[in-house]
């Protein structure tokens, strides 16, 4: 299905008309289908080139250089993951993908800086590091718009989640689906999940094989143009709007037959606030006919939680 599709230019052009329809279409699209197209979104098309050849250029390395970028005790939050670490929330079946995770970088003396690991640099592929912190940086600015327009719709103020996404514990994630070289038994690329975190943009993918689950409990592979990014809701916003915005259930699957010789690659942003964040429902998204669904937590506690669901955390 073609999802929604938004231009991020109306939001900031200045115009109260361009802004306010903006806002409508993005809620509508985030309450009907919790996925949206953006257009203009403020991501340099150079830096998503780089950062595709840069995460190619790392995955091709012999895996003895790449398992030395697997640190013990990070849970898979910085470094790389090997094949077959991670499975869905309610799965047995390991998702058929390794990736490599970058992080926030506290550059100011935030307090905050004491809960996030240091990222982990690698030596072999130049411009690497650089080009990941060049697109983390620029995925976080696109995404602080896209949340203020969210904060807006939700009758907030336009500035809500500023200060909650402040050197917040978002990650770059770069991940690598490998040929299929066997029968993969119940395994694909990435069974059907929700993401745990307030938004994710995804920029490009090599390849096809991203699908939503409808309202009409029917899978539907995601259509969008080249020069969009797809952003999402995650778990945490759906948990703050009292299921007003939707989390949809996603997945990545297998090609055919014929492409299983053929490698994807994906980079989705998950934006996180920072762990302090509660995420206790707001109030005006409950009401008599939409009762409290979820417990008082917060973001930290409910990340904790899920990453030991999934098998990133014992």
């Amino acid at each position: 299905m073609s999802v929604p599709a938004v231009d991020l230019s109306d939001f900031l052009s200045g115009s109260v008309n361009l802004k306010t329809s903006f806002v409508k279409k993005l809620g509508k699209a985030y309450e009907e289908v919790g996925f949206v197209a953006i257009n203009n979104h403020g991501i340099p098309g150079e830096t998503i080139t780089k950062l595709y050849k840069c995460v190619k250029d790392f995955f091709s390395l012999p895996m003895e250089k790449k398992t030395q970028y697997e640190i013990p005790g990070l849970a898979g939050q910085r470094g790389y993951t090997s094949f077959g670490r991670e499975h869905a929330k309610g799965s047995k079946s390991p998702d058929l993908k390794e990736f490599f995770q970058y992080g926030q970088t506290v550059k100011d003396g935030d307090v905050v800086k004491r809960e996030y690991p240091n990222n982990v640099e690698v030596h072999e592929i130049k411009e690497f590091n650089e080009i990941l912190a060049q697109a983390f940086t620029n995925f976080e600015k696109s995404g602080t718009h896209i949340l203020q327009s969210i904060a807006l719709y939700l009758g907030l103020d336009e500035h809500f989640f500023d200060e909650h996404i402040y050197n917040g514990n978002s990650i770059l994630r770069c991940i690598h689906y490998p040929p299929i070289t066997a029968e993969p038994n119940s395994s694909i690329r990435a069974e059907q999940h929700e993401d745990i975190n307030l938004i994710t943009l995804l920029v490009g993918a090599s390849a096809d094989g991203l699908e939503i689950l409808t309202n009409k409990r029917q899978w539907e592979p995601v259509i969008s143009a080249p020069d969009q990014i797809v952003v999402n809701v995650g778990d945490m916003l759906q948990r703050l709007t009292n299921n007003r915005l939707r989390s949809t259930t996603h997945r990545v699957v297998n090609p055919k037959r014929e492409l299983w010789g053929a490698s994807r690659f994906s980079i989705p942003f998950f934006l996180h606030p920072r762990s302090s964040m509660s995420l206790a429902s707001l109030d005006n998204c409950i009401s008599s006919s939409h009762p409290k669904a979820y417990p008082d937590i917060t973001a930290g506690e409910y990340l904790d939680e899920r990453l030991r669901e999934i098998g990133l955390k014992k």
